[in-house]
């Protein structure tokens, strides 16, 4: 009798085996080729990036590094004119200037238009996203003579106020909606302890929408670090970015383009960009996924 019994149970337990989801081959397989994709399309994108750097140190003809393997293109790119360094600063400062504006400017009116309620809130909020519609080359023009008219003409902090200028409708509306995720029960809760509208600002919603400021000020780094047109408009050759650098120091004698040096450019252009976005990417990614479900 208990032979039977231990039978059954062995019967029963090779039954369950075979009907239980073990055996997860063609998930196993999906997962396989779904990450065989991801790394090819991460090869694809990374690859040019390769590029420029082996290419950088590699002989061109037309370059300075004609011969051999060396650093012969990043010592043209630091003598050339006002000098690597200088076009360095310049562009570390439009770069501070564009990301505290954008910051700071952007959560104070995501806060507003999320917060209070008067009139013209909407169509405040509606104007600013307006800005998206106008042609990006079409302002420089007036802004530039308007520059001239109080002084900021040729000047860093007036490039970096320009540049904050386009990044306010999309960094305003990211804001926007980091504040209408969070309960306004937190905010209430600070009042009734004595804090006013900016204290419960500063103290219990900015810890909460840190990600979203983060992506806000990567994006504006971004955008300052590598603009080439603005500075263009409303800077002189003294007071370049490195962007603008390099598309001038492109074209040697008889119209030969120097290679070597340009992908010298690019590398140094690339190595700030590159560890900022890795190591923010995690705030990166919250600050974009912010507000998307409200409560």
């Amino acid at each position: 009798m208990r032979s039977g019994q231990t039978r059954f149970c062995l019967k029963s337990y090779c039954a369950a085996c075979s009907l239980s989801p073990v055996s997860s081959g063609p998930a196993s397989f999906s997962t396989g080729r779904s990450s065989a994709f991801g790394s090819l399309l991460a090869l694809v994108f990374i690859s040019p990036l390769i590029w420029v750097v082996v290419c950088s140190f590699s002989p061109q003809p037309g370059s300075a590094q004609s011969k051999g393997w060396g650093v012969n293109n990043y010592l043209t790119l630091f003598g050339y004119q006002e000098g690597l360094p200088k076009y360095l600063f310049n562009s570390v400062v439009v770069t501070l200037v564009a990301v505290v504006f954008s910051v700071v400017v952007c959560t104070l009116a995501g806060y507003s238009f999320s917060r209070f309620d008067y009139p013209g809130r909407n169509l405040g909020f509606m104007v600013t996203l307006s800005i998206l519609m106008v042609p990006y080359a079409s302002l420089l023009i007036p802004l530039m003579v308007w520059y001239k008219d109080i002084g900021l003409n040729d000047s860093l902090l007036g490039v970096g106020l320009v540049i904050t200028l386009f990044q306010l409708p999309m960094s305003t509306f990211i804001m926007r909606n980091a504040f209408d995720a969070i309960p306004k029960d937190m905010e209430e809760a600070a009042m009734v302890d004595g804090c006013n509208s900016l204290q419960s600002l500063i103290k219990i919603l900015v810890p909460v929408v840190k990600p979203s400021m983060v992506t806000v000020g990567l994006l504006a780094f971004l955008e300052a670090w590598n603009n080439f047109m603005i500075p263009l408009y409303l800077s002189s050759s003294s007071n370049a970015t490195l962007p603008l650098a390099l598309v001038n120091m492109r074209q040697q004698t008889m119209g030969v383009i120097d290679y070597g040096a340009t992908e010298a450019g690019v590398v140094i252009l690339m190595i700030p960009a590159a560890i900022l976005f890795l190591a923010l990417q995690k705030y990166y990614v919250k600050g974009f996924m912010a507000g998307a479900v409200k409560g």
